[in-house]
């Protein structure tokens, strides 16, 4: 059996071999996880404010504080995944992911919550560095393109899944939500069973040349713009899971399984254009028109967000901003992987999802005294940042078309 380490990269084919699909599945079975670390209990995030009494202004800390811990921990698990073995810090950090993530249902004050919160983003963190950057790594040209948007579409299936049963176990107490990290557990154990690196010697000690050339592409304007287009993507993404519950809860008495499907339906929109349609839809249009148009699909269902009061009509919305969302994201970490050199792709990625991390802690951190004294104005102003990148990545195209004649 070769290791993941030893499977030749296919050019074209995603998959050229049983081996590599077992090893395809597993991986994508964790970054599913890790693609689901705050939706799993955002249908029941407004019970959970409502028990602890949380102030208005501080209650999406509740759902962005993991992301904090993600962003810082993710390069930095990156980084060691390149020198000492990705699977090294995928095991554990999935072994930990369970157990932080479950015990969230025993935590009994918001410091407590916070606490574990942050906690499973720390391993949230591993997981995601491993997994992307394995994923990537068993891939070339046309085949990176193409199974980097099957894997958005594989963890926007798990987005689609997950707060559905968040929201039907939520649905006899919230607490019973926290449980499903506990899939966590029978995925590590897929990985120690199923993967397995080439076994050659490495070191925990700080290559200086490789620190070198990871500095030198941090420094690259392209590489730090699109660093910063995941984050502003995030923090828009992340007005819908932390503020669209309490509007809905409070519009139309949405109780968890409604949340659940409302998120589930904007999981749905990124599935299908992530798998079908954002691959196609950047040969056609070009990479960041793509881009630009996600953009202004996010922000314009944004805006009919207060005036939503029928479910259907809800999840139809939902549907659509998903839609967005998925040409986006794709597409972004796609234009990331092409400018980091080979052996940097894994740090360079991490540091991408760190800086998406980011993007989702800052999110209600800034929009939360909005949402206390404005209520929904919180949606138009996330929806104005969506248009205003969209419309500045694409100036910036064509300044760079005008320089290069």
């Amino acid at each position: 059996m070769l290791p993941v380490d030893q499977i030749p990269p296919p050019k074209t084919k995603i998959v050229s071999s049983p081996r590599q699909l077992l090893i395809l599945l597993v991986l994508l079975a964790a970054g599913g996880l890790n693609a689901v670390t705050g939706t799993i209990v955002s249908p029941v995030f407004p019970e959970v404010v409502e028990q602890f009494q949380i102030d208005p202004r501080w209650a999406g800390l509740l759902v962005s504080t993991h992301t904090l811990t993600i962003a810082l921990f993710s390069p930095l698990l990156g980084i060691l995944a390149d020198r000492v073995g990705k699977l090294k810090v995928l095991t554990p950090s999935l072994i930990l992911y369970a157990v932080f993530g479950a015990s969230g249902a025993l935590m009994q004050g918001f410091g407590s919550m916070l606490a574990a919160r942050a906690l499973v983003g720390a391993a949230s963190g591993g997981i995601a560095a491993a997994s992307i950057g394995m994923v990537s790594g068993m891939y070339e040209g046309e085949a990176r393109s193409r199974v980097m948007g099957y894997a958005t579409s594989a963890l926007a299936t798990a987005s689609i899944i997950f707060p559905l049963l968040g929201g039907w176990a939520g649905s006899f107490h919230w607490r019973f939500a926290f449980c499903l990290y506990g899939l966590g557990l029978p995925v590590a154990l897929a990985v120690v069973l199923f993967l397995r690196e080439e076994n050659r010697k490495r070191t925990v000690t700080i290559d200086l040349s490789q620190s070198q050339k990871l500095r030198h592409q941090l420094r690259q304007p392209d590489i730090l713009t699109f660093f910063l287009a995941l984050g502003l993507a995030s923090a828009v993404f992340y007005v819908v899971i932390v503020y669209a519950p309490l509007f809905f809860k409070a519009a139309i008495g949405a109780g968890p399984v409604i949340n659940g499907a409302i998120l589930a339906s904007r999981a749905v929109g990124a599935a299908l254009i992530s798998a079908l349609g954002a691959n196609r839809l950047a040969k056609r249009l070009g990479v960041t028109p793509s881009i630009t148009l996600g953009f202004i699909v996010m922000a314009l269902t944004l805006l009919t967000i207060p005036f939503l009061v029928q479910v259907p009509l809800i999840l139809l919305t939902a549907f659509l901003f998903g839609i967005g969302f998925g040409i986006v994201m794709p597409n972004l970490y796609i234009s990331l992987s092409e400018r980091a050199s080979a052996d940097q792709r894994t740090g360079i990625l991490a540091i991408g999802t760190g800086a998406a991390s980011i993007g989702q802690f800052v999110s209600p951190i800034l929009l939360g005294p909005i949402w206390k004294n404005a209520g929904v104005a919180v949606f138009y102003v996330a929806a104005g940042v969506a248009v205003t990148i969209g419309v500045l990545a694409l100036l910036s195209q064509k300044r760079l078309q005008t320089t290069h004649r």
